[in-house]
């Protein structure tokens, strides 16, 4: 009996050995490359130096589903429709998170002008959702750029006050909204209502030199199926859990966001609230919506 339980004690103490060794190996700066992202898509993120969590990490390349193809043969009903997407809610809080080394160092917001920059993707102007025209490089960072203050300058010796207009740096925080275009398509070989998304566009609000709020304006516009590999990419952040994460391909394609419905086309080509008053606005985007969710049901009536 004494020897087996110094044989049981001298296994334990080799185990225990072996995994403090493979625990400081991990822990070491030198020894383990940089986990996560090598680069962020904020300036001011750094990535980790050790390996940032209590398993082994595997590096994952996702490349997002392909959508199936409709011949337009197929299609026997089709409408348009454009959504707003508002951050604040608690559905869409992914939009909002700071960022950490899965989800590329930054907000969303941060993940698509990182993006712009670099030349990954290409952005569309604002003043329309046609993807008409492409921007340059100097209108994307005119884009980014932070709104103007105007403050009051007193000189100590002559006591002249001066009007100093300050540029301030772009806030991602400030970032509230989203717009999205999309069509919503009955397609009879498929036996199904589909959705696909065409473009996406963040909302900034815009301030006039005097730093009063003029209203909300699209940054630019994305064209989605080009941009659907880069959101791949990243990691959208799950509240419930940090191992089970969505990409942001995934999460806006299983419509994992709150939204409300906005426009839909017509031959006018106006919002809900060019006719109507906000409340009023937010209940026929609501009707819209059943309407179109029962649409499926009553395409099989004939």
């Amino acid at each position: 009996m004494t020897i087996l339980h110094s044989y049981r004690l001298t296994a334990a103490a080799l185990m225990l050995f072996t995994a403090g060794t493979a625990f400081g190996q991990a822990g070491s700066a030198t020894d383990q490359p940089i986990s996560g992202s090598q680069k962020g898509v904020n300036k001011d993120w750094q990535p980790s130096r050790t390996n940032d969590g209590a398993y082994d990490k595997v590096s994952r390349v996702t490349v997002p589903i392909p959508w199936q193809h409709i011949r337009e043969d197929d299609i026997l009903w089709k409408k348009r429709v454009w959504r707003e997407i508002d951050t604040r809610e608690k559905q869409n809080v992914a939009f909002r998170y700071a960022g950490d080394e899965n989800s590329g160092g930054g907000m969303f917001i941060e993940i698509l002008i990182d993006a712009l920059k670099t030349g990954k993707i290409k952005g569309y102007k604002t003043f329309d959702d046609r993807f008409t025209t492409q921007m340059s490089k100097e209108d994307i960072m005119e884009s980014v750029a932070g709104h103007t203050d105007t403050i009051t300058v007193v000189d100590p010796i002559t006591n002249q006050e001066t009007i100093k207009i300050t540029q301030r740096d772009f806030d991602p925080t400030t970032i509230r909204k989203y717009r999205i275009k999309e069509d919503w398509i009955f397609d009879r070989n498929q036996g199904q209502m589909v959705v696909r998304i065409i473009g996406i566009a963040p909302v900034k609000d815009l301030y006039d030199e005097n730093n009063v709020y003029r209203g909300p304006q699209a940054m630019f516009w994305l064209y989605y199926p080009d941009i659907r590999n880069l959101l791949a990419q990243y990691e959208v952040y799950n509240p419930q859990n940090d191992i089970a994460r969505y990409t942001w391909d995934e999460f806006f394609e299983s419509r994992q966001f709150s939204s409300k419905i906005t426009k839909v086309s017509n031959p006018y080509n106006t919002e809900f609230k060019d006719n109507l008053n906000p409340m009023e606005s937010l209940y026929e985007g609501k009707h819209t919506s059943e309407e179109i969710f029962n649409k499926e049901a009553d395409m099989w009536v004939y």
